[in-house]
C-alpha cells in the first residue's frame, strides 16, 4: 500500500523558474509538477499538491500563514500519512518552529524543504531536496511513522524543525543544527538516526493548538547600547535580550536599574545567546547574576528562532496553566536540552 503525502507548497525560490525569454523569474505552476519532475510517480508513495492561492516570499510568512499550515494540516491529519511543505528558505527556520508548538503530539511526518536555486536552474538544488523530502515525508515501519515530528530537509541532512536556523545564504548546505545531532542523512543510503527522534507521550491525542500573540520583543544586545531605552517601549509583555557568550551583560548600574524596572512591570525577559552552538549559563560569569536576581529565563542551548516563536505561542495562551516562566524552561517538543550545562 502507498502512503499518502500532502504536498504544501507555501511559496519561495524551490517554486520558481526562469524565464529564457525574458531572462526573469516567474513562479512556477505546481499543478504540472509530474511533467517537470517525473521521477515523483517512482516513489512509493500517493502525492497530492496544494499550492497556495498566492505563493509569498518567504520573507511575509508569518503568523497568519502559520496558523494557515497547521490548521491545513489539522483538517487533513486523518487523510495523509506525512505531509511535505516547501518554504522559502529565510524563514522556513521560524515557520518549522512555529509549527512544532502547534502540532501537538505529532504522530506522523511534517517535513519542511525549499531549495537555493528554482526548480527550473539547471543546476537546482531543488530537485533532490523535494524527492529525499518526500521519501521521509512517507517512511513508515510496521505500521508507524518513523519521522514523528517537524523537521527541516536540506542538502542530505534531515534535522529538527526547531534546532535549525539558516547558516548560508551562498551554499547550497544552507541549515544548521547547532545544539543537536543530525536526524538523517541521505548519501548511497538513506539513514535515520533513531535514537535522535522526538517521540510524543503515549496516549495523547494529536491536536492543533494556533495560538499566537504577538507582544513579543526580540533584541539583541551590542556594546554602549542604551537599556535605558526599554524602559520608553510600553506594554512590553515578553522581552527576549540575545546576549554575549553564556549569558554576560555589561554590568553598568543603569543596566540593572533598568532590567528591574521592566520586571517590575511585569515583562518577561527571556535569555537567549549571540552564539550559534552553545547556550546560556547564569552564574558561570559575574556578568550574568544580574539575569538570576531579577528573574528572567534562561534560554538553555535554544535558537533564536525557536525562542521566539515558543515565546508567541506560549504568552496568554489559555489552554495552559502554568506561568509564561514554568513553561518556557521545559523541554515541550524537542527545541531545548532541559539539564543544559557548559
Amino acid at each position: 500500500m502507498k502512503r499518502k503525502v500532502l504536498l504544501i507548497y507555501t511559496g519561495g525560490t524551490i517554486g520558481m523558474e526562469k524565464n529564457y525569454e525574458t531572462g526573469s523569474l516567474q513562479a512556477f505552476d505546481f499543478g504540472n509538477i509530474f511533467k517537470k519532475i517525473p521521477e515523483m510517480k517512482l516513489l512509493e508513495c500517493e502525492v497530492s499538491v496544494h499550492p497556495f492561492k498566492n505563493p509569498l516570499d518567504s520573507s511575509d510568512m508569518g503568523p497568519n500563514e502559520w496558523k494557515l499550515i497547521a490548521n491545513y494540516i489539522g483538517k487533513n491529519y486523518d487523510k495523509y500519512d506525512g505531509f511535505l511543505i516547501l518554504h522559502g528558505t529565510d524563514t522556513m527556520s521560524y515557520t518549522a518552529s512555529a509549527l512544532s508548538f502547534m502540532l501537538k503530539n505529532l504522530r506522523k511526518p511534517v517535513i519542511l524543504t525549499g531549495s537555493q536555486l528554482p526548480i527550473g536552474d539547471l543546476r537546482t538544488d531543488a530537485k533532490e531536496n523535494l524527492l529525499t523530502s518526500l521519501y521521509y515525508a512517507s517512511l513508515y515501519e510496521n505500521d508507524e511513522a518513523v519521522i514523528q515530528e517537524v523537521a527541516v530537509y536540506f542538502e542530505y541532512k534531515l534535522l529538527r524543525g526547531n534546532r535549525t536556523l539558516k547558516y548560508s545564504a551562498e551554499f547550497f548546505d544552507a541549515y544548521r543544527s547547532p545544539n543537536y545531532p543530525v536526524l538523517g542523512q541521505s548519501g548511497v543510503h538513506l539513514n535515520i538516526e533513531k535514537d535522535f527522534l522526538h517521540r510524543p507521550k503515549p496516549g495523547v491525542p494529536f491536536e492543533v493548538d494556533d495560538h499566537v500573540s504577538q507582544d513579543v520583543l526580540f533584541w539583541r544586545i551590542f556594546p554602549g547600547m542604551h537599556l535605558e531605552h526599554f524602559a520608553e517601549i510600553p506594554n512590553m509583555k515578553v522581552l527576549i535580550l540575545q546576549v554575549f557568550g553564556s549569558g554576560t551583560i555589561f554590568s553598568a548600574e543603569k543596566t540593572r536599574k533598568t532590567l528591574k524596572l521592566l520586571r517590575k512591570r511585569g515583562t518577561d525577559i527571556v535569555v537567549v545567546s549571540q552564539c550559534i552552538s552553545g547556550g546560556i549559563s547564569f552564574g558561570k560569569y559575574s556578568n550574568s547574576n544580574i539575569f538570576r536576581e531579577i528573574g528572567a529565563v534562561s534560554g538553555h542551548d535554544i535558537t533564536a528562532e525557536s525562542a521566539i516563536t515558543k515565546a508567541m505561542h506560549l504568552l496568554d495562551n489559555p489552554k495552559y496553566t502554568e506561568t509564561f516562566a514554568e513553561l518556557f524552561v521545559k523541554d515541550l517538543c524537542g527545541e531545548i536540552t532541559e539539564k543544559f550545562e557548559i
